[in-house]
C-alpha cells in the first residue's frame, strides 16, 4: 500500500494554528543533506478510506477526520463530546477538541481506495480517545518504526515526488538499508505557503539494524 502524508494544517485557516501543531515524536539517527533516518515512537491514528484521485481523496478524507477531532465524538467518561486545545493554550468549551499534529497520512491501495489519517497527540491512548460519531473513522495503533525521509520544497507535483522518491531509494540502496514499507508523502504547511517555503517529504519505512 502506498502512503501519502498531508499536513493537518491545510484546512485550519489560521497561521497561529500552524505554529501550534505538534509532530509525532521521533529521533534523527542519521542526516545527510536533505535525507534523514528517523526512529518514530508508536502512535495512534484516526483514519478513513475513500475513493478517487490523490487530491480528491485528501479532501474527501479530511472532512470526516476534522469533524472527529473538532467535536464529532463521544467522550468515554462524560456526557457529550470532548474538546482539547491545540497544544497551548488549552481552550475548553462544551465540546472537547483534540490537539492537531502533523502530518496527516493518506495511503492508496492498488484498487484506488485511499486511506487518509490524522496522527493523534501523544497524551491520548486507545482507552481515553473519544469515540468517533462517524463509523467510517477508525482508531488504530501504529507501532514504533524507523523511517527514511527526504525533504524538499515546492508544490510537490507528481513529477517532483517521483524524482525525490527515486533519489531516496537510490540512497537507501547505496547505504544497504532494507526497505520494508511503501512510500509516504508529507506536507507540513497550510495552503497559502509559497512554494519555496514549503516543507514536503517522502518517507519510507526501513528495517532496523540495531
Amino acid at each position: 500500500m502506498r502512503y501519502l502524508m498531508i499536513s493537518a494544517l491545510m484546512s485550519l485557516g489560521t497561521a497561529s494554528a500552524a505554529s501550534a501543531a505538534d509532530e509525532p515524536a521521533h529521533t534523527v539517527i542519521r542526516s545527510e543533506g536533505a535525507i534523514e533516518i528517523r526512529d518514530y515512537e508508536s502512535v495512534i491514528e484516526a483514519h478513513v478510506e475513500v475513493e478517487g484521485d490523490r487530491r480528491g481523496a485528501v479532501n474527501a478524507g479530511f472532512r470526516p477526520l476534522a469533524g472527529y477531532i473538532f467535536g464529532g465524538n463521544q467522550s468515554r467518561d462524560q456526557d457529550g463530546a470532548e474538546e482539547i486545545a491545540m497544544t497551548t493554550p488549552v481552550i475548553q468549551s462544551a465540546s472537547q477538541r483534540i490537539a492537531m499534529t502533523t502530518p496527516v497520512t493518506q495511503a492508496a491501495a492498488e484498487d484506488g481506495v485511499w486511506r487518509v489519517a490524522f496522527i493523534m497527540p501523544a497524551q491520548w491512548t486507545m482507552e481515553t480517545l473519544p469515540v468517533p460519531d462517524n463509523a467510517e473513522v477508525r482508531l488504530v495503533e501504529v507501532p514504533a518504526r524507523r523511517m527514511a525521509a527526504i525533504r524538499f520544497s515546492g508544490r510537490a507535483r507528481d513529477a517532483d515526488m517521483a524524482e525525490k522518491q527515486a533519489e531516496l531509494l537510490e540512497f537507501l540502496a547505496a547505504n544497504a538499508y532494507r526497505v520494508i514499507g511503501e512510500p509516504q508523502y508529507a506536507y507540513y504547511d497550510p495552503p497559502w505557503t509559497l512554494g519555496p517555503f514549503r516543507r514536503n517529504e517522502i518517507m519510507i519505512e526501513v528495517e532496523r539494524s540495531d
